[in-house]
């Protein structure tokens, strides 16, 4: 008997679990799912943050990863399906500020002289981005797809191109996660050291 109940209690807890389990959450006012397909794989959220700079905050972030790591290096050599989902919170961002402030981002993590070999990339970026004004409530979702190694944008669920490139997809995403990323919390936060 005392199995039997022991059994039926854990019997619905798993189910009292499985139906509360939350398929997003807020963070800052913006709801962040905690899964994203992409291609018929599924990537799960490693971390979400969000990007301030002068008290104002910019963007909530979320990096989506097919296997969940901590550690950033793994995670910029790794190549397998992982997206960084920018969700914009501050009017101030345009499209204009957010395309170079990704390419000095880009520049902080790769250097100077590292920049200058994805100049076409950039170019080819600030077009996709700039496709029609950006404001506040927009998602852009930067997914890497292994298949072609190529790094896919849409923007509120609507695709606007590619640009390829592993040796691109890594300083991209090391904009957050490289050695000397644009905001130290940021990484940590990405990284799911909370």
């Amino acid at each position: 008997m005392k199995k039997l109940l022991s059994l039926l209690t854990l019997i619905i807890a798993l189910q009292f679990n499985t139906a509360t389990a939350q398929q997003q959450f807020i963070v800052n006012g913006v709801e962040i799912p905690r899964t994203l397909e992409f291609k018929g794989k599924t990537m799960s959220l490693n971390g979400v943050g969000q990007r301030s700079k002068f008290w104002t905050e910019l963007y909530v972030q979320a990096l989506y990863l097919t296997i969940l790591s901590e550690d950033a290096k793994e995670i910029l050599d790794s190549n397998t399906e992982m997206a960084i989902s920018l969700h914009i919170t501050s009017g101030l961002i345009s499209s204009k500020k957010l395309s170079k402030a990704l390419a000095k981002g880009m520049e902080k993590s790769v250097g100077e002289d590292g920049i200058q070999k994805f100049s076409k990339e950039l170019e080819e970026l600030e077009v996709l981005l700039s496709t029609e004004e950006t404001k506040t409530g927009d998602v852009f979702e930067l997914t890497f797809n292994p298949l072609d190694e190529s790094l896919w944008i849409t923007k509120n669920k609507d695709y606007k191109g590619k640009i390829k490139g592993y040796e691109f997809k890594k300083a991209f995403y090391g904009i957050w996660l490289s050695d000397n990323p644009v905001d130290k919390g940021l990484k940590e936060d990405l990284l799911g050291k909370y």
